[in-house]
């Protein structure tokens, strides 16, 4: 019960890492709130999360839904000990595609800018939000989900790559801004993690993934989920403004 009674924010929470960031807190007795945009998903899982557990629907992008959900949240509490920001999204193509010569294709701004909405600019307003009653609370954690794709890039992937690296910038910020707030900001950049989504992938680009990690393996959620909650108590008390890889050795790999 290393986290008992804290209350727990989680953004994404619904399925993949989100949900089994959830499910990990809740069993460490955390009183687990999240939000997603899948209303079905996020309340189907409350019953596994304990009796204190709600779901809210809110869009991380949209700066005034995430304000109600945490002026609701402290109003129901009184504080916020912990948020974990994951929700993201992808729209992956190429930046530019040339054919003989030829412009063919190229990544639409509207992709560009959803994820720069969902996954950067999501996380500062989450955060944003937050702070003002952590740094009242004189404590609080933030946990902010990278990806290792941050630290090495990815091919068709400029929009998420440029997110997940700010992350880690606004991380080593935060860290700097807040420390003395009694606020600790660390991140984690997961690799290659089978959630629900990877493992549907076809056979022979699973394996393909594979043969990239030392460890020979795909992560599994929980391995993402067992770290935040390390992250989140008391055990890591002095580990501030770290980015986190766990990835199996994938960075060593490429």
């Amino acid at each position: 019960m290393r986290l008992k009674d804290k209350v727990t924010l989680i953004t994404g929470g619904a399925a993949g890492i989100g949900k089994a960031t959830a499910e990990a807190f809740a069993r460490e007795g955390a009183v687990v709130i999240i939000c997603d945009m899948n209303e079905e998903a996020g309340n189907a899982l409350l019953p596994a999360l304990g009796p204190q557990a709600s779901f809210y629907k809110v869009n991380v992008a949209d700066r005034q839904a995430v304000q109600a959900w945490i002026d609701a949240v402290l109003v129901k509490f009184g504080r916020i000990d912990v948020l974990v920001n994951n929700a993201g999204i992808t729209r992956d193509a190429q930046m530019v595609s040339v054919k003989d010569g030829a412009l063919v294709k190229q990544m639409e701004e509207a992709a560009f800018d959803a994820v720069i909405s969902v996954n950067l600019k999501g996380v500062f307003n989450c955060a944003q939000a937050v702070t003002p009653a952590m740094i009242r609370q004189g404590a609080g954690v933030i946990l902010n989900i990278s990806s290792v794709v941050a630290l090495y890039g990815n091919f068709g992937q400029s929009n998420y790559v440029a997110t997940k690296a700010a992350v880690i910038g606004l991380t080593k910020t935060w860290a700097r801004e807040l420390g003395r707030k009694g606020i600790r900001v660390n991140a984690v950049a997961p690799g290659f993690i089978g959630t629900e989504m990877v493992q549907k992938m076809p056979e022979k680009v699973l394996d393909d993934m594979k043969s990239k990690i030392p460890l020979g393996r795909l992560g599994d959620p929980a391995d993402i989920a067992n770290t935040l909650v390390w992250l989140a108590s008391t055990e890591a008390a002095y580990v501030h403004g770290a980015v986190i890889s766990v990835d199996g050795g994938i960075v060593l790999g490429t």
